[in-house]
């Protein structure tokens, strides 16, 4: 009896659970039957809406169900950021973000866990960071940076956008791994920290590709090396922070899409391989080349991964240079 008993447990198990599965299926298969709401954490001038934009019109086009980007900045990404973390886990509300996402929880309190609430769905977009020095500094190269800063521990300054950035985090993972010492001057914005580096006023900045790569080519600033891992095609002469000396670095700035925790896999994937395909179409790459950025394609696994990795640098940083976040 215990026997037909346990068998019979197990039965209605296995049932339940290829029900389960069917009924999982038979959802994705719908999806989608309504809009879709793309929330962007950021005002609307903000560098990550022209790409939602291009990714929700894509979409739109794809699955005939529109795509909304709803703008909604404010609190350091916070209020937009947990509109979604508290969304139905239906597919039917995404967060558009770049790896900023994992750097605020890490900074200051708020109501979600920027990993455990969210499920990743795919990347969208890369930038790589340049690493410059005004002409003044008496360093060619990574190497020579690093003597130099050695021989004048804390004399040499470097200007950031801004405290506890992504822009922010590089040029620390930088000094933490070539163990030197560097004065910080943050600033308001890129624009003002790339005006007094061209000024002289400040010697070192670490910033994103398309912010550099200009003054590079007309030899305003020295590029010392690149991060990723080949050297960019715009300025072949820079090496890569792995070929200049530090290969252990793996950070650059990227955008991806994610969707509340608890997303069923089977929606989470057909999004997956359609943001993947719209990613991949020529009219895509074109548009984001636009703003010098490159395409990003990868696995909700990859995309995870990337997740841990990225989150891992920030910890470890944030820890050994004491980051405070602006408010």
């Amino acid at each position: 009896m215990i026997g037909i008993a346990g068998r019979s447990i197990r039965g209605l198990i296995a049932a339940l659970a290829f029900a389960a599965g069917m009924s999982a299926d038979v959802l994705a298969q719908a999806y989608p039957n309504k809009p879709i709401r793309m929330i962007v954490p950021y005002p609307p001038g903000g560098g990550l809406t022209p790409t939602a934009r291009l990714i929700g019109q894509k979409l739109t086009e794809s699955w005939g169900q529109q795509v909304l980007v709803d703008n909604r900045a404010g609190a350091n990404t916070v209020i937009g950021t947990e509109a979604v973390a508290k969304a139905a886990p239906d597919g039917y509300t995404l967060l558009f973000q770049a790896n900023s996402h994992l750097l605020t929880p890490l900074l200051l309190p708020t109501p979600y866990d920027a990993v455990r609430d969210f499920s990743p769905i795919a990347t969208l977009t890369v930038s790589e960071f340049g690493l410059v020095v005004h002409p003044s500094v008496r360093a060619g190269n990574l190497q020579e940076l690093i003597a130099l800063a050695k021989a004048q521990p804390g004399q040499l300054n470097y200007a950031t956008p801004g405290s506890g950035n992504v822009t922010h985090m590089a040029i620390e993972l930088v000094i933490l791994m070539a163990g030197v010492k560097m004065q910080q001057v943050p600033y308001k914005g890129s624009g003002p920290a790339m005006t007094d580096l061209l000024g002289g006023q400040v010697q070192v900045y670490m910033g994103v590709s398309a912010n550099v790569i200009p003054h590079v080519r007309t030899g305003k600033l020295t590029g010392i090396a690149v991060s990723g891992e080949r050297r960019l095609r715009s300025l072949p002469q820079v090496p890569t922070l792995a070929e200049a000396g530090l290969p252990a670095f793996k950070l650059n700035a990227w955008s991806g899409i994610f969707s509340p925790a608890g997303t069923p896999k089977a929606i989470v994937d057909k999004l997956a391989m359609e943001i993947n395909k719209a990613v991949a179409t020529v009219d895509f790459k074109e548009k984001i080349a636009e703003q010098a950025l490159d395409p990003f394609i990868s696995t909700t696994e990859q995309f995870a991964a990337l997740i841990k990795s990225d989150t891992a640098n920030f910890v470890n940083v944030i820890k050994n240079a004491n980051i405070k976040l602006e408010q």
